[in-house]
């Protein structure tokens, strides 16, 4: 008597709401995936182009909903994930127990938190799931995901994600901690955004070419890390004198502080207004956990 061949379970079926400059892109990449890709959007055009790379199309939300096991969702504002979520007609009017819905778009942590206690009620997890990388990210499968919720569910999203993301990162088991990790990364980016105008302004007015300037932040930034090279440690506490990172912060310090300065005067001799700057000299030391001891030169 021979041996009865074990059961492979089913593969996960995906599915994918809001086929825009971002969702499409990444819809596009997960369609290759071996359960099978649907998806959803109030344009035809749009999904047509998904269905080109093999995705097929539902007819509704609750169609859609119906026929996957994990719905990812990228639309406008708070409003429309509502809408899609928890509306007439919305996914969980038909998600069976067990179907996870991660929200791309990046919304406030407190509906995210909202809406996955309504699912939860249904049996279904929302984990909420905002992205880093933009268009071109999607378009290359390069995104970054950050995901808040339960850590059973982030874990089946490994292996389907990989397919448009080569990194994700389960930012905390409470909904809404994805969020806020994307809200912090990008206070970053345009911090940084309005400190590139100021550095421009600087450089236009010493006559620097800034498209030049530019090419050598970007060589730069992407030999060194930009800022995220300093995100070393796992908290913003003061660094002990005696802690590793302490003659290493000192020394960005140092440095910081004396080109810093100097951008700053030659600011002041071409009248070139620069708040940034002067906010950065003032809160640099403090900022790396290494602020200046009482009666030391700053």
């Amino acid at each position: 008597m021979s041996e009865s061949t074990p059961t492979r379970p089913d593969p996960i079926r995906l599915g994918y709401v809001g086929l825009g400059n971002i969702g499409g892109p990444m819809a596009g990449s997960l369609a290759a995936w071996r359960g099978g890709l649907t998806v959803f959007d109030l344009s035809s055009e749009a999904i047509a182009k998904v269905v080109e790379k093999g995705a097929a199309a539902a007819g509704s939300l609750a169609d859609l909903a119906a026929s996957a096991d994990i719905i990812g969702i990228c639309v406008l504002d708070d409003a429309q994930v509502r809408t899609v979520v928890a509306g007439p007609d919305g996914l969980l009017s038909e998600a069976r127990p067990g179907t996870i819905i991660t929200v791309h778009s990046t919304i406030a942590p407190e509906t995210a938190a909202e809406l996955a206690e309504q699912c939860a009620a249904r049996e279904v997890t929302l984990l909420d799931a905002p992205i880093s990388g933009g268009a071109m990210g999607a378009a290359s499968g390069r995104l970054a995901i950050m995901v808040g919720g339960p850590r059973e569910a982030y874990e089946k999203l490994k292996e389907p994600f990989a397919l448009t993301a080569d990194m994700l990162v389960h930012a905390g088991p409470e909904v809404g901690s994805g969020t806020r990790m994307k809200l912090a990364r990008n206070l970053l980016h345009f911090i940084s955004f309005t400190a590139t105008t100021e550095a421009a302004r600087l450089a236009e007015a010493a006559g620097i070419d800034i498209a030049k300037l530019g090419k050598v932040v970007r060589h730069s930034d992407a030999v060194t890390g930009g800022p995220g090279a300093i995100m070393l440690r796992d908290t913003t506490a003061p660094v002990a004198a005696d802690d590793p990172w302490y003659g290493i912060l000192t020394g960005v310090r140092t440095l910081g502080e004396k080109d810093l300065t100097l951008a700053l005067a030659l600011g002041e001799e071409l009248g070139v207004d620069l708040p940034l700057g002067q906010l950065a000299l003032r809160n640099l030391a403090a900022g790396l956990g290494v602020p200046h001891l009482e009666g030391e030169p700053a």
